[in-house]
């Protein structure tokens, strides 16, 4: 679908399938995630270095499985990829080098133990920082 990103890839989910969910997009979303994948050979480029997908298109039954957002601009619309690049640094340095970058975003979240990106077509550059707190549901703070 783009230089190094296939859509196996990005609808791929151990997830999905232990638990027998389909897990394919329709042919809107299918275009939204190449969209985004065009974006993320922008990601890639940058970080020097191939980055691993952990989640990118998620069907709606799937993201109501794993208890995430509902929101059109939501993983189950094709447009959020979250991802790892060790081989560059910390997903905290991913998200840094991104934001110094310029490169176009809707929304950018440093998650810990990744980065989460969106390329929705609003682009409104939202720069947040997530924390998980036990038993709660998840916060966000404005920034990196």
């Amino acid at each position: 679908m783009s230089a190094h990103f296939t859509l196996h890839e990005a609808t791929f989910s151990s997830r999905a399938v232990r638990a027998g969910v389909d897990n394919k997009p329709d042919e809107v979303q299918t275009m939204n995630i190449i969209e985004a994948m065009e974006c993320m050979e922008q990601v890639r480029a940058l970080l020097g270095h191939p980055v691993h997908i952990d989640s990118w298109y998620r069907s709606s039954a799937l993201n109501n499985l794993i208890g995430g957002s509902n929101s059109p601009r939501g993983h189950s619309s094709g447009w959020c990829i979250d991802f790892i690049c060790p081989a560059f640094g910390t997903p905290k340095q991913v998200c840094n080098a991104i934001v110094e970058s310029g490169i176009k975003f809707d929304q950018l979240i440093y998650e810990g133990s990744w980065t989460h990106i969106s390329f929705h077509p609003a682009m409104r550059r939202e720069i947040l920082t997530a924390h998980f707190n036990a038993g709660r549901k998840t916060t966000y703070t404005e920034g990196l």
